[in-house]
């Protein structure tokens, strides 16, 4: 099997993403399961094969042992993590279908519990090849300090979980919500010299005290060399297409015999075929100032 570990921050657009991938991979001919590993989600907009509130809850879990949310959803995943013959026995009655693992939002799950990695872990010996799709919101790009932390949380979550990994920029056409950009889309997506973002916090007097601080951190980011970004928009057909390429390719589906596939569209997935322009000109032209062009909600352009 094959399927697909979503995570990310709260609110980044998890939920939203497996409804939308699970409409878009049923329509391109795949038998697509969505597993609902988040205790704290009981209102799902899709139909869930695998539900975790079969096994507990996270308002349970505060009710009766007074924990706190953050608390509350860690005691969950070590509970699943303790009855994952519960999981196995879900999942076996699920053979030949494309998973996706809809998660929790804690940040703390991803990057120091280890839970999750163990849970994935197990998966894996089950014979199940996952990436992870990390959500990150992409207004974060509009501010130099915010975008920083990104790529930490970002490059601590890769290290940790140890899955193949694609990291990505949610809801593209709000990326200017809160200002507009200060370098093109690409510089953020192939997360390019850093150095240039440092000269933008060293004109922020609050920053400015923390100079070496934000060249240690961006150095460590530019060392691992390990971050880079697909830009998303759920309601965009071809975004959609371009991530689950980048998808297939990181959990090996494209070279998998579920479906008809030729050497050369292989070929072209190996090798990544597709010009950096090409990656990022619809979000350069939709949704920034610098494309010339910004679409509005009621499809308008200013």
């Amino acid at each position: 099997m094959f399927g697909q570990l979503v995570i990310g921050p709260p609110g980044s657009g998890k939920t939203t993403y497996c409804q939308g991938m699970s409409e878009f991979l049923t329509a391109v001919g795949r038998k697509v399961s969505v597993i609902n590993l988040d205790p704290a989600n009981d209102q799902l907009p899709y139909t869930c094969a695998v539900d975790i509130s079969e096994l507990i809850t996270l308002g349970d879990v505060m009710n009766q042992l007074k924990l706190g949310p953050n608390g509350g959803l860690i005691y969950c995943m070590e509970y699943l993590e303790k009855n994952l013959d519960w999981l196995e026995s879900r999942l076996k009655s699920l053979q030949g279908q494309y998973l996706l693992f809809d998660c929790p939002g804690q940040v703390e799950l991803y990057t120091h519990n280890n839970s999750i990695r163990n849970i994935v872990a197990q998966i894996q010996k089950w014979d199940c090849r996952l990436a992870a799709v990390h959500l990150v919101d992409s207004h974060y790009c509009s501010d130099a300090g915010k975008f920083i932390s990104v790529l930490l949380t970002s490059l601590s979550t890769m290290l940790q979980v140890e899955l193949p990994h694609v990291n990505v920029l949610s809801k593209v056409d709000l990326i200017e919500k809160f200002g507009r950009l200060d370098f093109n889309v690409d510089f953020y997506t192939e997360v390019l010299d850093l150095s240039y973002l440092l000269d933008h916090l060293q004109e922020d007097p609050i920053f400015k005290r923390y100079k070496k601080m934000n060249e240690a951190m961006v150095g460590l980011v530019e060392d691992y060399s390990l971050v880079s970004f697909v830009a998303l928009n759920v309601q965009d057909k071809e975004s959609m297409l371009r991530l689950m390429k980048e998808v297939d390719k990181a959990n090996g589906y494209v070279f998998g015999d579920l479906e008809e596939r030729n050497i050369e569209s292989m070929l072209s997935c190996a090798v990544g075929a597709e010009f950096q322009y090409e990656k990022i000109k619809d979000v350069r032209e939709k949704y920034t100032h610098a494309g010339g062009a910004m679409e509005t909600d009621s499809g308008e352009t200013t």
